[in-house]
């Protein structure tokens, strides 16, 4: 008597199991899926291609002023080394010093225009991420609309190994932010 009631609430866990696999299967094939090419959408945006444009200018003049400073380091280090045997002591110092204050002046440049809360950033914030969040509503919107659960992004090195181009809702989103398509 025991044995059967056994394999009466092992038949009926297996019937939930197979019950729930069913259930779940179709739950998880109605829901709908989606993929954008963010690489896409802001190549076809004139005001990103205009905003990377002057952050790249900007990167490019502080890069220079950069260069700058370590070049006169290096020529400075160079004429030092040079001289060294023949400057007195307090030359020696001297020197030594404007080098060393060179150097970390050139460092804190490059901290202050690269480094992570750095003007480039800072800048990028300002220019970039306004585009960036135009882009994630416009999204949202037709996500929202075509009732995707989940849209992913194929670009930016994403796990996403195929996608069938049926699913590529990039048009769309590019059509919500107004941007005529090339």
């Amino acid at each position: 008597m025991f044995a059967v009631r056994q394999d009466k609430i092992a038949l009926m866990k297996i019937l939930i199991l197979f019950v729930a696999l069913i259930f779940g299967t179709g739950f998880a094939n109605s829901q709908r899926y989606a993929y954008i090419d963010s690489d896409y959408i802001l190549q076809e945006m004139t005001e990103y291609s205009d905003a990377k444009a002057k952050l790249d200018k900007l990167a490019e003049r502080w890069t220079r002023e950069i260069e700058k400073r370590y070049d006169v380091l290096k020529l400075k280090k160079d004429n030092f080394a040079r001289e060294e045997v023949l400057l007195p002591a307090e030359e020696k110092k001297r020197r030594a010093e404007e080098i060393n204050t060179l150097e970390t002046e050139a460092m804190q440049m490059q901290k202050t225009r690269f480094g992570v809360e750095g003007d480039y950033f800072q800048k990028r914030q300002e220019l970039i991420k306004p585009i960036q969040d135009r882009i994630y509503e416009a999204m949202q919107t037709v996500a929202s609309r075509k009732k995707y659960v989940m849209v992913f992004d194929k670009a930016n090195q994403s796990n996403l190994v195929y996608a069938d181009p049926k699913l590529d809702i990039s048009i769309l989103v590019l059509k919500e932010l107004g941007v005529k398509v090339r």
